[in-house]
């Protein structure tokens, strides 16, 4: 079984459940998948800091595979994949958006850290420059 959290970065500068829920309403497993993409996104938020005037979207999504059909106290994580989508202005900002990413996906977000001590962590990253597309 496969239990999936989506977040997307909102105006106010925090990140929201997109499937409606609140926190509250997730199971301990989903906390941690919850947790571990926000500190993500809180990640790369705070190294674009001078640069997060261009993103107009940031939404991640973790996956994590369990152990068990079904969601009960002996499930384990047995893997776990991030997908990071990003929208900006320019061929600029993608590059500057991507670079904050990678470190925080690779460096300095210490929740994905842990996740790898659970699971093989893997990532995929799709970054458009939505000023530069030509017609």
């Amino acid at each position: 079984m496969t239990l999936k959290i989506t977040l997307t970065l909102g105006d106010n500068k925090r990140f929201t459940l997109t499937d409606g829920r609140r926190v509250e309403q997730l199971n301990p497993k989903e906390l941690l998948l919850y947790a571990a993409a926000n500190c993500a996104g809180l990640t790369i938020i705070g190294m674009l800091k001078e640069h997060i005037k261009t993103l107009r979207l940031l939404e991640l999504s973790l996956e994590g595979t369990l152990s068990t059909p079904t969601v009960v106290a002996e499930s384990r994580f047995t893997s776990f994949n991030i997908i990071y989508r990003a929208e900006c202005q320019t061929l600029k900002d993608e590059t500057t958006i991507s670079r904050a990413i990678n470190l925080a996906h690779d460096k300095y977000c210490g929740l994905l850290q842990m996740l790898r001590k659970i699971a093989p962590l893997s990532h995929e990253v799709s970054i458009v420059a939505t000023d530069d597309i030509k017609a």
